[in-house]
């Protein structure tokens, strides 16, 4: 009877720091630290010494070894161990477009290290799975024998089988996702890393002009992704990468193509109630509606009006203002899409609506609805109640955030989370082994895997906090993502002092190391951290970089100044262009060409 009278007592306690909490109003900083740390949690590869989860080790070493190429790096899509590339490709784009719109946000709360960091973590990853310009290294692991075992990233047993697209075995949706993902890393580090932004241009260039021309389902080419990350069509993906390839360099090829596709590839034909790592359209409606708030539109405007006319769809489906053609919500006030993972739809709206909101003001201007005219705060106002709704504002008083508030998930869907520490239980974890001694224990996990969104509650905001309830358990890399920008805006307009674990030194623009400088010291450390704390972004071994760089050859002690053609692309036919960058320090290099082949 004393434990029970404990434990009600325990409750009670934490309802009342709760209500107290929601009465203060949330604090959205933390919240945004806690996020930025699950996806340090979720790193693949090599950790940097300044990892903040420290019950990390490193893993995948050796990912792309039998295959002859480099994957090591990138993340871990959930409670897993499968890199899946086109989730994966969708989370760097939402870090990005976080980073880019919440500058200067996450700038004042000196967070834009981090969030620079953990979308650098994605994009050296993805230049390494691009080894060619019709060459995308798609995903690592396979989902089935990953799946059987119970084990830790450092531990890993099962097959690391590495996955490919090329033009024989398309995947337009993955490599256009991933050539946004590049082409919106490419602005958020403009101000930061002008010649590491220039990269990553080049290599979303390449990436998008592959998914045009070589089009088809990426799980139609990888069989192995199809039960766990099937794609509905690749045209979201193509429109959405010229989007960001527009905004990215002001070019008006990209711009004219979403025009000139817009009724072809649906972009405005479909009016959606969901935003995701596979349906694309409400993302580009409100990027494009974001050119044409801006007056960019010009001759395209008339169409740009439609993809905006869209946008509003999605909103005022959200806001409950669509004559009828709304979002259904639980009763205690969440978006519902799916019964799994259904926060990720959540979290993604939110942003959408808090970036929308934020454009809209900004040309004075309101949300055209069935049921009136809106005013863009009641936009913010419904994207603040889904984010209170993830951190306890809700039916069971559960903060579906972990780590933050004084009640969330502890038996998180999650290996890494739910077995003790590598560097605390130093014997190997067996694939078997696993589920008997951990994945069954009735014990909370021994690792909090701070800011890990897990899937959420039901239709009825009902939640069981099992580990075996994958459904409502298990975080993704996805669900989190959105949740960079959507912190950092409302921790803007809450005023409220922020609360964090540490904080990043302000970035500074800085000049790039020169490339032989960048080549010794990657070598030595793959990857570090430069003191404006501005993650170094050359940790590839620039020996495998052929897409169209032309290579620096030589060593240290004997620099030959000169550049050649990549060994696959020996030879320039008449009229065709080779582009390159090349990163050096001092005036501007003189090119000449000495000799031809």
């Amino acid at each position: 009877m004393k434990s029970l009278n404990f434990v009600g007592l325990c409750l009670l306690l934490g309802m009342l720091v709760l209500e107290a909490l929601i009465a203060e109003g949330f604090n959205y900083g933390d919240a945004l630290d806690k996020t930025l740390m699950f996806f340090e949690a979720q790193r693949s590869g090599k950790l940097p010494a300044n990892q903040r989860v420290k019950w990390r080790g490193d893993s995948g070493l050796k990912d792309g070894y039998l295959q002859g190429v480099n994957l090591v790096g990138g993340y871990y899509d959930a409670g897993d161990h499968v890199k899946f590339g086109l989730p994966m490709a969708y989370t760097v784009t939402m870090l990005a477009w976080g980073a880019i719109d919440f500058r200067k946000e996450l700038t004042e709360l000196d967070q834009m290290g981090h969030a620079l960091w953990s979308i650098g973590w994605g994009t050296d990853y993805f230049m390494k799975a691009h080894t060619r310009p019709n060459v995308l290294w798609a995903q690592v692991g396979d989902g089935d024998s990953d799946h059987y075992c119970w084990e830790r990233a450092e531990d890993m047993t099962t097959p690391r089988t590495a996955y490919k697209l090329d033009q024989n075995h398309p995947g337009a949706d993955l490599a256009g996702e991933t050539a946004a993902a590049l082409a919106a890393s490419a602005i958020a580090f403009k101000p930061y890393n002008s010649s590491y932004s220039n990269l990553l241009l080049l290599h979303a260039k390449q990436l998008f002009t592959f998914a045009d021309r070589h089009r088809g389902l990426y799980d139609d080419s990888i069989q192995n992704a199809k039960q766990f990350y099937t794609s509905s069509g690749y045209s979201d993906e193509l429109l959405w990468a010229a989007a960001w390839l527009y905004r990215a360099t002001d070019d008006e090829y990209f711009l004219k193509y979403v025009v000139d596709n817009a009724v072809y590839m649906g972009g405005t034909g479909w009016g959606v109630k969901e935003f995701s790592w596979d349906n694309k359209y409400a993302g580009v409606q409100i990027l494009l509606s974001q050119i044409l708030l801006e007056g960019r539109g010009g001759a395209y405007t008339s169409t740009l009006k439609q993809y905006q006319a869209k946008a509003n769809y999605f909103a005022c489906a959200c806001l409950q203002k669509n004559d009828g053609y709304n979002i259904h919500k639980t009763p205690g006030g969440l978006m519902y899409v799916r019964e799994w993972n259904n926060l990720q739809y959540a979290s993604a709206a939110a942003f959408l609506l808090a970036v929308y909101s934020d454009s809209l003001s900004a040309a004075n201007a309101k949300l055209t609805c069935p049921e009136g005219q809106i005013p863009p705060q009641e936009l913010l106002d419904f994207a603040r109640s889904q984010a209170d709704y993830f951190l306890g504002k809700n039916p069971k008083s559960m903060s579906y955030l972990v780590g933050y508030g004084p009640q969330y998930p502890i038996h998180v869907h999650h290996r890494g989370s739910s077995i003790a520490s590598i560097f605390s239980l130093r014997s190997t974890v067996q694939c078997v082994q696993g589920f008997e001694a951990w994945y069954r224990r009735p014990e909370g996990n021994p690792n909090v895997i701070y800011g890990a969104l897990v899937g959420g509650p039901d239709q009825n905001d009902n939640f069981s906090d099992d580990r075996s309830n994958y459904e409502q358990t298990e975080p993704t890399l996805s669900g989190c993502a959105p949740l960079v920008g959507l912190f950092s805006k409302l921790q803007s307009v809450s005023g409220a002092a922020g609360n964090y674990h540490e904080k990043a030194p302000v970035p500074h623009p800085a000049t790039p190391p020169s490339y032989h400088e960048t080549r010794k010291s990657t070598r030595a450390q793959q990857k570090s951290r430069s003191p404006s704390g501005i993650p170094s972004l050359y940790n590839q071994d620039m020996d495998s970089w052929t897409n169209n760089i032309l290579q620096a050859q030589g060593d240290n002690q004997k620099q030959r100044n000169t550049y050649e053609l990549p060994q696959w692309q020996k030879v320039l036919q008449p009229g065709s262009e080779c582009s390159f960058v090349y990163v050096q320090g001092g005036p501007q290099a003189k090119v000449t060409v000495q000799s031809y082949n």
